[in-house]
């Protein structure tokens, strides 16, 4: 039963040589005087050719009882077949069903009959088994690979912050409530709190890929309740600084996808174009001077509204930050320009279709902090964990957070956030 190699690993070359993939039954084609085999596994198909004039009876039989989506293990010597699939075929000497399938199937895996998004996400086992599926899974991976390569390599520890908190991140009502033995606690919205104090505990930079909860009603196609985030912090930088930091990060995960997953992408029928840096800034003053030429008069201090982020990315065309927010819009630990403290030095980073980061240079003294809870109509008592480590030394820092879901949908042109979640979490689906 032991693979010896994936679909991937054998090529023609190989030629007389035996091997075993383990798989699942992808096709079954049954032509009379031939038989097909296609067997998939997490790399690509095999095709299995059992010609029956010379073909065991046995492995014949087996074969033509083998339910689609079986799983199999087949042991054979590699034919060379310019007219197969890779230009090779696996003509069997052995063949055993490890697992049979109920048939009818709840979905088509083979792509030839298409199915509705709650049909796949209500079977995502199966659905994943589709090649289209996993090659936004592979992609994943890779993004995930790059971020902690870079992350890596910029001098960032990785940590992990808890979960399960007592006072919310940024204040608010958007917050899963749990009970917490005999007391009231949540599932935290972001690191942020957490990430900061390790400012004042030296680590000087840090990053951490993680999930955060966010009891939003909403029922879009790029909201989630539970998203997986990506965080960093870093002392002794301002907001530029972490800017240029998250658009090298970008340009490198766009670099590295279409370095090492270009099999995934062809899958996809995506062709990655790597964004330039630096990215095009403009002030929010500037962004809703755009917003009004298409209609939407938005009032100094308010946030945009989703139709004149749209507007606005059409516009520019790429990536591109919007900095220079209004404190009164932002968290309370957003740093305002000492000048002008109704603007913060807060900035958002958006791809054409959406936000994918927002970050801002942090309030590190203590004084100014509380107040700025305050402001927010916070109290600062609930926050004393927090605060405590800006009475004993807390250095000047930044730092933002990035969407792992929607950096992927827009990097492969997906519409719906929900396709590159494995099991999503919305505000109607709970299971899987």
């Amino acid at each position: 039963m032991k693979r010896t190699h994936y679909s991937s690993q054998i090529t023609p070359e190989m030629n007389g040589g035996s091997v075993t993939v383990c798989g699942w039954a992808h096709e079954i084609r049954d032509l009379g005087g031939i038989t097909f085999l296609i067997v998939r596994d997490r790399e690509g198909l095999v095709q299995v050719t059992l010609f029956k004039k010379t073909i065991d009876k046995n492995l014949l039989e087996i074969v033509r009882n083998i339910s689609r989506e079986s799983v199999v293990t087949v042991t054979g010597n590699v034919k060379k077949e310019a007219k197969a699939p890779n230009g090779y075929e696996l003509v069997p000497t052995d063949i055993k069903v490890l697992g049979k399938a109920e048939s009818p199937l709840p979905m088509d895996t083979t792509g030839k009959v298409d199915a509705d998004l709650d049909t796949r996400l209500d079977v995502r086992f199966m659905d994943i088994r589709r090649p289209h599926t996993q090659a936004i899974f592979r992609i994943r991976h890779l993004i995930l690979n790059s971020i902690r390569d870079f992350m890596d390599r910029e001098g960032f520890i990785e940590i992990t912050t808890p979960k399960i908190v007592a006072t919310a991140t940024e204040g608010g009502t958007a917050l899963f409530p749990i009970t917490y033995f005999e007391r009231e606690a949540f599932l935290n919205q972001s690191p942020q709190l957490f990430k900061q104090i390790m400012m004042s505990a030296g680590l000087d930079r840090v990053f951490e890929i993680g999930p955060i909860f966010r009891a939003e009603e909403h029922d879009t196609r790029k909201h989630l309740n539970e998203a997986t985030s990506i965080d960093i912090e870093a002392s002794f930088l301002d907001n530029q600084d972490v800017m240029v930091i998250l658009e090298n990060l970008v340009q490198r995960v766009y670099s590295d996808v279409a370095e090492t997953g270009s099999k995934y992408l062809r899958t996809l029928g995506v062709e990655l174009e790597i964004p330039g840096i630096p990215f095009k800034r403009i002030t929010y003053d500037e962004a809703i001077s755009i917003a009004s030429d298409s209609g939407d008069n938005i009032e100094w201090g308010d946030d945009l509204s989703t139709e004149s982020e749209h507007y606005i990315g059409k516009t520019i065309g790429e990536h591109y930050f919007i900095i220079d927010w209004p404190t009164k819009i932002k968290p309370f630990y957003a740093l305002p320009y000492e000048n002008r403290s109704q603007v913060c030095r807060a900035f958002d980073m958006m791809h054409p279709r959406m936000e994918l980061s927002s970050g801002a240079q942090r309030v590190h003294s203590y004084d100014l902090l509380r107040r700025r809870i305050t402001e927010q109509g916070l109290n600062p008592d609930g926050f004393d964990f927090y605060l405590k480590a800006f009475r004993y030394g807390m250095p000047p820092h930044a730092g933002w957070g990035l969407g792992v879901e929607r950096l992927l949908m827009t990097m492969l042109g997906i519409e719906n956030i929900r396709e590159v979640v494995l099991f999503p979490r919305d505000r109607r689906r709970l299971s899987p």
